[in-house]
């Protein structure tokens, strides 16, 4: 019987990471997660990405060799293999191919986690057969990936597809790439915090956020409040839905997809987050576009769209995807 190939799929997110070994069926066969956060600069958090992948590598009480090792990150560089500032990690620009290559004689790909979860949704989950469509991921920040006539958008220095950067409130909150009022800042799991604690100063109403210290708040516990029928609780899910659902008619207006698909923790509130979203989507997107566009939450785990994305950039047995832009590893674009 053949052996299996496997490839890793990394997902760096602001708060955690997630790994997986992915085998070429594009089945994740084992993941693992430890925190981003608790690692205080990039050199600790090499460790720790590299003991945990060891731990991965161990099937069955068999070691397997990779093939390839793909890395999803925030403000990744694909050309140079970088991750050039990231708004939510204070570790400034690093070359993760090169510190990775210090430790494994593999290819080594490094791609945008939303254009990572964009490819994975193409490849394996719900944009299958879709020419255009938006993918979104409401994490720690607010990231996207764009695919026009089947092609991932990745620009000029691929950086494409910043939407989570686009400004909603000129003077409006500090985002951590330092400009005032991006999206994001209003719509991810740590915006709608934000918005909690700004309607405890607010207003009046009873509450029982007003028990939880501003450091212990989470969106899960701000969810199980809201849940539980608690008014500023289900305020703050309100106003966040209205901001999201105004982005997503200008996604659609600049893009014209067919789909957008949601991801990331935040949109486990389920319909808590989504009615709120598609009312405001349904008044304010164009006319010509209402009722012309699904918004869907995928059906992935937290983090599994951007480990397969990741991963499928060095399967062996998928030299090519020209949807991407990727070449085979021979064309030069792995570190």
């Amino acid at each position: 019987m053949k052996e299996s190939e496997y490839t890793i799929g990394i997902d760096i997110g602001g708060t955690n990471t997630t790994l997986g070994i992915v085998d070429e069926y594009g089945r994740c066969v084992k993941k693992s997660n430890f925190s981003t956060s608790a690692c205080k600069d990039a050199g600790e958090f090499i460790s720790s990405l590299v003991f945990s992948i060891h731990g991965l590598c161990s099937i069955d009480a068999r070691e397997v060799q990779p093939l390839g090792i793909g890395i999803a990150a925030p403000a990744a560089q694909y050309r140079e293999g970088i991750i050039q500032s990231p708004a939510n990690l204070l570790w400034g620009t690093i070359n993760i191919a090169e510190m990775l290559k210090q430790h494994y004689d593999l290819p080594i790909a490094v791609i945008n986690d939303s254009n990572a979860v964009a490819l994975g949704e193409m490849n394996f989950g719900l944009a299958q057969g879709m020419e255009n469509f938006v993918a979104l991921t409401l994490g720690t920040g607010l990231g996207a990936g764009v695919v026009v006539d089947g092609k991932l958008v990745t620009g000029e220095n691929g950086f494409a597809g910043e939407l989570g950067h686009v400004i909603v409130e000129p003077n409006g909150r500090m985002c951590g790439c330092k400009r005032r009022g991006c999206v994001e800042t209003y719509v991810s799991a740590t915006g709608i915090c934000r918005t909690a604690f700004e309607l405890l100063a607010s207003e009046l109403d009873a509450s029982e956020l007003r028990t939880v210290p501003y450091n212990e708040l989470t969106a899960k516990k701000l969810y199980d409040f809201a849940a539980a029928g608690d008014i500023l609780a289900l305020k703050a899910f309100e106003i966040t839905g209205v901001i999201f659902g105004r982005m997503l008619a200008n996604v659609v207006a600049s893009f014209d997809s067919e789909a957008i698909i949601l991801s990331g923790g935040l949109v486990n509130a389920g319909e808590l987050l989504l009615k709120p979203t598609l009312k405001a989507f349904d008044k304010h997107v164009l006319a010509s576009l209402r009722g012309k566009v699904a918004v869907l939450p995928s059906r992935f785990s937290d983090g599994e769209g951007a480990i397969l994305g990741a991963s499928s950039i060095v399967n062996a047995r998928e030299p090519v995807y020209a949807s991407s832009g990727y070449e085979t590893h021979e064309g030069g674009k792995y570190a």
